[in-house]
């Protein structure tokens, strides 16, 4: 199996498991959040889920890009990772 297609069925996979964790946290605010908190639990997880969209599109972009084009799309793509699970960290914290 080549590294671009390595790297695609791996970002595939931890997308589905930011989704179902993204999912997770919709509920518990929809459940347990107080009309005070629940205005910034909704703001993290619309900016998580931007976030999440971009790295979707840019996992679509590098699914199709040439071998050339693919690594340099990576780079980008790591850096919205990384915001990425910063994000989720923080709102996992927040919504404990």
């Amino acid at each position: 199996m080549d590294k671009q297609k390595e790297y695609v069925e791996k970002l595939s996979a931890q997308m589905v498991e930011w989704n179902n964790q993204i999912d997770r946290l919709k509920d518990k605010v929809a459940s347990a959040a107080t009309a005070e908190s629940s205005s910034d639990y909704h703001q993290a997880i619309a900016a998580l889920q931007r976030k999440y969209d971009d790295a979707s599109e840019r996992l679509q972009r590098i699914a199709v890009a040439s071998d050339d084009e693919w690594e340099d799309l990576k780079v980008g793509t790591e850096q919205v990772l990384g915001e990425i699970r910063t994000i989720l960290h923080d709102a996992v914290m927040k919504i404990k």
